[in-house]
């Protein structure tokens, strides 16, 4: 049991390891947010299609789980629009930090949500991780408007991920990400539509902008969607938004390989990176001990 659980969790950190290359391939790709989403929703959910028909999969739903799909979609659909947008408008190191605060929503939304007793110390790590956020705020004022994009899109991950936890207990994982990534590109189809955005121009792609599409849809969205949510058979909705803390130390330490000069950041910024990190370690260990005295 203690090596499935270890599985379980290098499994989930590479998983996040491979959403902290996703803001790379943001700034890669030259599209604005709202097509970048749903090119990469359009592909991802062609991608899990393929899945699901070579695994024999059956497509069938109720009408009501449908539903409840379709609205989780469009819910993740708006998070990776404020994602996106979060980086053209400041850079990936801001938005990825600012995103640590989900695990600080999720710790109030499955209390709200689902009547969980609430576990002060999930409180006390998510105030951490604000309190480091905080430090972020007061030297690097000039993104303020990256910064809230990325508060909205980290307390939609965080609904995202307490709603989750409750399907894949009943539902198969490939299933649940078919729908709801359906659910999404059907409602930024229709926004786009509205908008007379689609013209041939719209769906000229460079070279470059397809090739990190492709790896954008299919594994750092397709496989690592699937693979995420089956993960939660197994761990918390809390654990895994905590551990998801660690997409900014990824895709900082990525991002600085990557852009150099272009993502370097104060001292003060490093300093609540940090307080990020050590609050993970720290969640990791007290959870860990738990199961020990059980």
């Amino acid at each position: 049991m203690q090596n499935d659980n270890l599985k379980n969790y290098l499994h989930l950190h590479f998983i996040v390891f491979i959403w902290g290359f996703t803001a790379v391939l943001g700034t890669l790709i030259s599209l604005d947010a709202l097509p970048l989403v749903w090119f990469r929703m359009l592909f991802a959910v062609g991608f899990i299609w393929v899945y699901l028909f070579i695994k024999k999969i059956p497509f069938r739903v109720s009408t009501k789980t449908l539903l409840k799909f379709l609205i989780t979609g469009f819910i993740i659909a708006l998070h990776w629009l404020t994602f996106f947008k979060a980086i053209k408008v400041s850079n990936i190191s801001i938005t990825l930090a600012c995103l640590s605060t989900g695990a600080f929503f999720t710790s109030l939304l499955e209390p709200i949500l689902f009547g969980k007793k609430i576990v002060w110390y999930e409180v006390f790590f998510g105030l951490l991780v604000v309190c480091g956020l905080c430090i972020i705020f007061n030297v690097h004022g000039e993104y303020i408007e990256g910064m809230v994009y990325a508060l909205i899109c980290a307390f939609l991950s965080a609904l995202f991920t307490v709603l989750n936890s409750k399907f894949v207990k009943i539902h198969n994982p490939a299933i649940i990400s078919f729908y709801e990534l359906s659910g999404g590109a059907v409602f930024f189809t229709l926004l786009l539509f509205l908008s007379n955005s689609f013209t041939p121009i719209f769906f000229h792609l460079s070279t470059n902008d397809l090739m990190y599409l492709m790896i954008l849809s299919s594994i750092c969205t397709a496989y690592a969607i699937i693979a995420s949510t089956a993960l939660m058979k197994y761990l918390s909705p809390y654990t895994v938004m905590l551990t998801i803390n660690l997409e900014p130390i990824y895709g900082i330490l990525l991002a600085v390989i990557i852009f150099k000069e272009k993502e370097k950041m104060s001292m003060e910024f490093y300093i609540g990176s940090l307080i990020i990190l050590v609050t993970v370690i720290l969640n990791a260990i007290i959870k860990s001990q738990k199961k020990v005295v059980k």
